[in-house]
C-alpha cells in the first residue's frame, strides 16, 4: 500500500527521516557526511528551508525542517536524487 500524501503548507515544521535501501549504510565515512551536509545546505539555499536540528547516523539521518514555502516534497525529490 502506498504512503499517504504529505500535507504541505507554508511555515510547516516537519521531522524528516531518510534511510538507505534495505537499511544499508548511507554514510561510509566523514567525507560522506560532509558532502551530505553540503548538499543539505544547497537545497536550503534553493528552497528557503531552515534546518533546526539534524542527526546523521550510519544507516539513516533525521532532521527537523521549517519550510517557509509549501515545497517539502519538491525539495526532497531534488535532495534525494542529487
Amino acid at each position: 500500500m502506498a504512503r499517504a500524501a504529505r500535507v504541505e503548507y507554508a511555515g510547516a515544521v516537519d521531522p524528516v527521516l531518510d534511510r538507505g535501501d534495505r537499511r544499508e549504510p548511507i554514510f561510509q565515512d566523514d567525507a560522506d557526511r560532509r558532502r551530505f551536509l553540503e548538499t543539505l545546505g544547497e537545497v536550503c539555499q534553493r528552497t528557503g528551508w531552515r534546518v533546526h536540528a539534524d542527526v546523521l547516523m550510519t544507516k539513516h539521518d533525521h532532521f527537523l525542517l521549517e519550510t517557509p514555502e509549501a515545497n517539502l516534497v519538491a525539495g526532497m525529490r531534488w535532495f534525494q536524487t542529487t
